[in-house]
């Protein structure tokens, strides 16, 4: 079967064929493309409108388990079970860089509502903080006993929320 996004008609859902299971997904912030992770190492970015392929961005070496756009929609970051976060230019699919600190897999990325920072969350019990310009580790936050499965940042940036399978939520100062 071909890999196509089939957009129902009565528009109440959205599903993707891969060729194999899908982890994540995120809409990019003007809504017209959707990307997907998958446990076959992709991520796949699609056209909302009518379901075409735009691209497949191959180089993670395990399973995507989080995607997340920049709030600009120019990049996009995905995490991986390589223990990896990659960064991607949307408009041709470049690899920008990759960053590697976390000692277990990537579950969850989330942009800083200004782009600039990344948090990563990891099956590892962190998350770490990235500057996106240079891929420098910021800080790595540690006090979960469990693998963080969720990271996302607050509409002004200054907190960061974290959920772990410690069955907890953590709520750190971004700043």
């Amino acid at each position: 079967m071909g890999q196509r996004l089939v957009i129902e008609v009565n528009r109440t859902h959205v599903h993707i064929e891969h060729p194999a299971q899908v982890y994540s997904v995120a809409f990019s912030p003007d809504g017209q493309t959707l990307a997907s992770g998958s446990v076959d190492n992709t991520v796949r970015l699609w056209r909302v409108s009518d379901g075409t392929l735009l691209r497949t961005l191959e180089g993670h070496t395990g399973p995507v388990y989080g995607v997340a756009f920049s709030p600009d929609g120019q990049t996009l970051a995905s995490g991986s079970w390589d223990k990896t976060v990659r960064l991607w230019r949307v408009a041709d699919g470049a690899l920008l860089r990759t960053l590697e600190g976390h000692t277990n897999w990537v579950s969850s990325v989330a942009f800083s509502p200004d782009g600039q920072i990344l948090a990563s969350g990891s099956d590892d019990s962190t998350v770490r903080l990235w500057r996106v310009a240079d891929g420098t580790l910021l800080r790595t936050l540690e006090g979960h006993t469990g693998p963080v499965e969720s990271v996302a940042f607050s509409p002004d940036g200054q907190t960061l929320a974290s959920g772990s399978v410690d069955k907890t939520v953590r709520l750190w100062k971004s700043g």
